[in-house]
């Protein structure tokens, strides 16, 4: 899998992508709009008010996925906090989990939702023909990046990688290893994600 994304005049980013790339990519970007799950205008009434004023969650994800793609606001990962300071950092958690992560998640579904309308579209035009160049405008571009990095971050948190340095130990897993095609796409997607980031740049 060796498309990269390259930079189109006037804006926007192209890659060629086979069948299987697009089928993989669809696929996660389907399983990561499951696992967001429904908005609350899905769930509730039409008010645009009450959307407006509705309330989030407050207390983190129990899916270790969805804790590291929607992690707490407050905290201090360089050490552990006396008893009143991680009382009052849950505390600030919740309160800015409750109004925020309703519009996180609607903003994560936008992009996944983004990427699977791309790919039906370069699907359906390329009708088996094994593969085709995607076009995305620089909006698009900016939805797709903000995706791949949520596919990165799931996918990472399934493999238990905890920051780039353990990326490492992923190249020199046997290829009899269960997790050995988690690992591709993981890698894979980097890939994508730093070409893509390339497009972008000024």
């Amino acid at each position: 899998m060796s498309g990269q994304f390259e930079p189109l005049p006037g804006g926007g980013a192209a890659v060629a992508l086979d069948d299987v790339e697009i089928s993989i990519i669809r696929s996660l970007a389907v399983q990561l709009l499951e696992l967001i799950g429904p908005g609350p205008a899905e769930d509730a009434s039409d008010d645009p008010l009450a959307e407006l004023f509705a309330e989030g969650p407050s207390e983190p994800p129990s899916d270790p996925v969805l804790r590291r793609l929607f992690p707490d606001a407050y905290g201090d990962p360089q050490g552990t906090p006396q008893a009143r300071e991680a009382e009052e950092q849950r505390e600030y958690s919740a309160e800015f989990r409750r109004y925020t992560e309703n519009d996180l998640r609607a903003g994560k579904r936008e992009g996944a939702l983004t990427v699977i309308r791309a790919l039906d579209g370069v699907a359906s035009a390329s009708a088996g023909g094994g593969g085709a160049v995607l076009k995305l405008s620089a909006d698009d571009s900016r939805q797709w990046l903000g995706t791949l990095n949520d596919l990165r971050l799931a996918i990472g948190s399934r493999l238990d990688i905890a920051d780039e340095g353990d990326t490492d130990l992923l190249y020199r897993l046997p290829d009899d290893d269960p997790r050995k095609p988690m690992v591709m796409a993981y890698l894979w997607l980097g890939g994508l994600q730093e070409s893509l980031v390339a497009t972008l740049l000024p």
